[in-house]
This record gives structure tokens, C-alpha cells and sequence, in this order.
């Protein structure tokens, strides 16, 4: 393996070497790299090999794949600076600010608040099968669970993920275990429209998986990413729920920003809003990303990334954060 790996290198720096053209470069990084690339099939070959392969050759291939990444960009520099493309940079062009839409804020406070805490940040696909948006997550096809999310199917057979914790399997038979990562995405649910629901939004899974992993690392996960996220001790409530891939689960909810807990139409007159749904992780799913349940536990928790942005930003309304508005980002002045 090592010396295959070895050789790719040593291919790409050859190819790279005679490529004079900024395009040239971006065809030898897909062919080297990219989604079809002969080191994506080994990463993705991780998943048949035993747990103890995947520690061993899972970072070795990345690692890999990171160093050829970092030789095509240096190329790619290098061309860059040999162009003889100049910029006047002494005359006054008129400069509109634009800002940040407060889902992309949130989702990178929150990443970095992670990467801190030790996770790495993965991304999945929005599309996805049947068996990683439920039946590798312990929710098989007659499972009375997936009339809890409406599903958009697709005529290709697949579907529109529900959720991302399809990240979860990915990840682990990807990497194996230990592991601790976070994945912020897009979801999407047939969802009646009010100032509460929409049938696109944004949520952010995390998981941890490690030998000894217990409740009380995920309450501490929880408690000190709410705090850090609204710089202030937010008032929280914690209750049994119910989630096929988590045993226990637990729902966390936070007292409601906008209204002060008092009731509102964004939280249903509650007071309250529901924020994280958590768990210990099913025996079923880890086996189902390859790893002993005899050996490893961990835990998982979701986040909705749509309804963080309400809270701090005072939004009251989900509909005006997909609506495309400039004017309405403007009146935020997030930059």
C-alpha cells in the first residue's frame, strides 16, 4: 500500500512538472484527487477491510491525499505568480460590502468551537440511499420512525437526506474507531410552512466514539458548545426521547431568546425550543459502520443549525432565511 502510494506521488509530481496551464493542473488534480481518482477507490475500499486495517492504512491514504493536494495547490501558486496580469490597485472603485447569511456564521462559530475540542469537520452527500439516511442507522424499511420524517424520494431510487446523521456510518467506515467528528449540511423534509418549519434547513451532527464514553462526556459537550455559542449561560431542560440509533436519547431543549421563554409563535407559546436530540449510540449502528460495541461506545447529538441562527440573531420567522432577500441580510450588517 505504502508503495503505491508512494508511486502516485511520484506520477503526480511528473505530470505536474510539464503542465504550463492553469486548466491542465485542474485536470491532473481531478484525475489525481477527485471523486473518480485512484486514491478516493482506496479510501472508499476502507469500508471492507478489518478495524485494525482501517486504522492503519485509513490515515496513511488520507494523509496521502492531503500531501497531493497541498503539491497541486503550491503548482498551482506557481503559476499564478508568473502571470503578468497587473491590478491598479491606486484607483477608487466604488466597493459594496456584502455580509455573511447567519446560518454560514453559526455553522463555522460552531465547527470552530469543536475543531477545539478535538473533532474534525466532515461533509456527506445531500442525495443519499436508503440504507444511510435509515437502515444502517437502525431504522429498517417497516420501522414506524420514518413516518416521523417525510421523506422527498427521488426517481433515481434515492432520496433527499433527512438528516445528517448519514454522516455517521460514512464516517466510520471510513475512519473506524476512536473518532470524533462533527458535520454540518442541508436536510430536507416535506414540512408544512410556518414561521417554525421549513422543508429545506440546516443542521450540524456530532459524534464521538471511543473506549469508556459515557452520558456525562455528551452533557459536557452540550453545556459548554451552548455556552460558547451565545456567550452566556443559557437556560436549558433535558428529557427522555426517543431516536432508533441512540439508546438512551435525550431531547434538549433552551428557553425561547426571542421571547424571553414568556411564548411566542416561533416557539409554539411553549416558552421553550427544541435544540439538540442526543444519545448514546445504538449497538446496531456501530456495527452497522464496522466497529465492536463490545469494545467501543459513544455518543451522538444534532443540532439544528437553522433554528441556532434564529436564537442568537433573533429571527423570528425560518421562512425569511432561505427567501434570498439581500435587504433582509443587510438589516443584520453580519459581515
Amino acid at each position: 500500500m505504502e508503495q503505491k502510494l508512494n508511486e502516485l506521488k511520484e506520477n503526480l509530481k511528473a505530470e505536474l512538472k510539464i503542465a504550463t496551464k492553469e486548466a491542465d493542473l485542474l485536470n491532473i488534480k481531478s484525475t489525481y484527487i477527485g471523486k473518480k481518482s485512484e486514491i478516493s477507490l482506496l479510501l472508499s475500499n476502507l469500508k471492507d477491510m478489518s478495524i485494525e486495517d482501517k486504522k492503519i492504512y485509513g490515515s496513511l491514504i488520507n494523509n496521502t491525499k492531503k500531501e497531493m493536494e497541498s503539491i497541486i495547490n503550491n503548482r498551482l501558486e506557481e503559476l499564478e505568480n508568473k502571470s503578468n496580469i497587473t491590478f491598479d490597485d491606486t484607483i477608487d472603485y466604488p466597493i459594496n460590502t456584502g455580509s455573511l447569511h447567519p446560518i454560514t456564521i453559526i455553522a463555522k462559530e460552531i465547527t470552530d468551537i469543536l475543531k477545539r475540542m478535538g473533532f474534525t469537520v466532515v461533509t456527506g452527500p445531500e442525495m443519499e440511499s436508503e440504507y444511510y439516511n435509515f437502515e444502517a442507522l437502525n431504522v429498517p424499511k417497516d420501522h414506524p420512525a420514518r413516518d416521523m420524517q417525510d421523506t422527498y424520494f427521488l426517481d433515481n431510487g434515492m432520496l433527499l437526506r433527512t438528516q445528517t446523521s448519514d454522516n455517521q456510518i460514512h464516517a466510520m467506515e471510513n475512519y473506524g474507531a476512536p473518532l470524533r467528528i462533527c458535520a454540518p449540511g442541508r436536510v430536507f423534509r416535506n414540512e408544512d410552512l410556518d414561521a417554525n418549519h421549513e422543508n429545506t434547513f440546516f443542521q450540524i451532527e456530532g459524534m464521538v466514539i471511543d473506549k469508556g464514553v459515557s452520558i456525562e462526556n455528551l452533557l459536557y459537550v452540550m453545556q459548554n458548545l451552548l455556552r460558547e455559542i451565545f456567550q452566556e449561560n443559557v437556560l436549558v431542560r433535558l428529557r427522555p426521547g426517543f431516536f432508533p440509533f441512540t439508546e438512551p436519547s435525550y431531547e434538549m431543549d433552551m428557553s425561547c431568546l426571542i421571547c424571553g421563554g414568556k411564548g411566542c409563535p416561533t416557539c409554539k407559546n411553549s416558552g421553550w425550543i427544541e435544540m439538540v436530540g442526543s444519545g448514546m449510540i445504538h449497538p446496531n449502528v456501530l456495527k452497522a459502520g464496522g466497529i465492536n460495541p463490545d469494545e467501543y461506545t459513544g455518543f451522538a447529538f444534532g443540532f439544528g443549525l437553522t433554528r441556532l441562527a434564529m436564537m442568537k440573531y433573533k429571527i423570528n420567522d425560518i421562512r425569511v432565511l432561505n427567501s434570498g432577500d439581500i435587504r433582509y441580510l443587510k438589516e443584520f450588517n453580519i459581515n
